[in-house]
């Protein structure tokens, strides 16, 4: 790792954060990008005073191509490119908002794109790394859950093509399936009953969360490795091995049971919160109401 450039979106929390101060501790040069710019000030202060970072919202091309051009101007080389920024949004089909669905998307699945398309030449000529965040969603599709399982199963899809298209580049294309990571994310998700619920169905072995500095180690030593995926924990592959059989009747029993609950607390939710707020996380709606404003702002 030791002075290997690493650019990483998402930086700004979760294990992007506890990874970027892993990767700098293993003597890695990241480079922090985050739509975020106070929280993103404060990872990069904790890590190093002189740390390159970027604020840019990775749905943008433009800001993406900034982020790279930024990064070279300052070190000259893009060795990894990481594109772990992501969001979630909960809700049944019937009930959630459309906005927060596609939102997901955007994100999750064009945000990559952005991110390792803007930063490809510049990997291509280091011979480097390629690096998406999925996740077990990527391959096992809880009901409620729809926007960002499908969006981890389309980079799942997209990094196993490019992971061919890439080898005779001498590119290596890694792919990290995660499980539950207590992050800003989880913590959200647990505000909502319906997610409550859901994982509710779930054995203790299953829902068991690990820490953002026990993950980062994890992905830091597949970085190391060129590993073309990387398991947060280790036991994830398992399920991976098993992923055919995860939506059988048998393996679906406990979630067709908690289906109804899910969409009754959600629809209760509703009631109080809002649509909006009732599919986004508290970040993402701050978000969503902070983007709505600046486009009213423009007209």
């Amino acid at each position: 790792m030791r002075n290997k450039v690493i650019l990483i979106t998402g930086a700004a929390s979760g294990i992007g954060a506890a990874t970027a101060l892993e990767l700098h501790q293993r003597g890695a040069i990241v480079v922090l990008i985050d739509c975020d710019a106070a929280p993103l000030a404060a990872v990069a202060q904790r890590i190093s005073p002189n740390i390159l970072t970027v604020v840019a919202d990775v749905t943008s091309r433009p800001a993406c191509d900034a982020a790279v051009a930024a990064a070279l101007a300052q070190h000259g080389r893009i060795d990894i490119v990481w594109a772990n920024a992501g969001v979630a949004s909960f809700g049944p089909l019937a009930l959630t908002d459309p906005a927060a669905w596609q939102r997901c998307f955007e994100v999750n699945v064009f945000g990559v794109f952005n991110t390792v398309r803007a930063a490809l030449p510049e990997v291509m000529k280091q011979q480097g790394m390629v690096l998406v965040s999925a996740s077990v969603s990527s391959f096992a599709h809880p009901p409620a859950m729809s926007a960002y399982a499908a969006s981890k199963a389309a980079v799942e899809a997209m990094c196993n093509a490019w992971r061919i298209e890439l080898a005779a580049h001498h590119v290596m294309v890694s792919v990290i399936h995660a499980s539950w990571i207590s992050t800003p994310l989880m913590t959200e998700g647990a505000l909502h009953p319906a997610f409550a619920r859901l994982r509710a169905t779930m054995p203790s072995v299953l829902n068991a969360e690990t820490s953002p500095a026990d993950a980062a180690r994890q992905i830091a030593d597949g970085i190391t490795r060129r590993a073309s995926r990387i398991w947060v924990p280790g036991w994830v592959r398992v399920l991976h091995w098993l992923r055919a059989a995860l939506h059988t009747k048998v393996a679906e029993r406990e979630l067709l049971k908690a289906a109804p609950d899910i969409e009754r607390l959600y629809a209760e939710g509703l009631v109080t919160s809002g649509s909006a707020a009732s599919s986004f996380g508290p970040r993402e709606l701050e978000r969503a109401v902070g983007r709505a404003a600046a486009k009213d702002a423009v007209h």
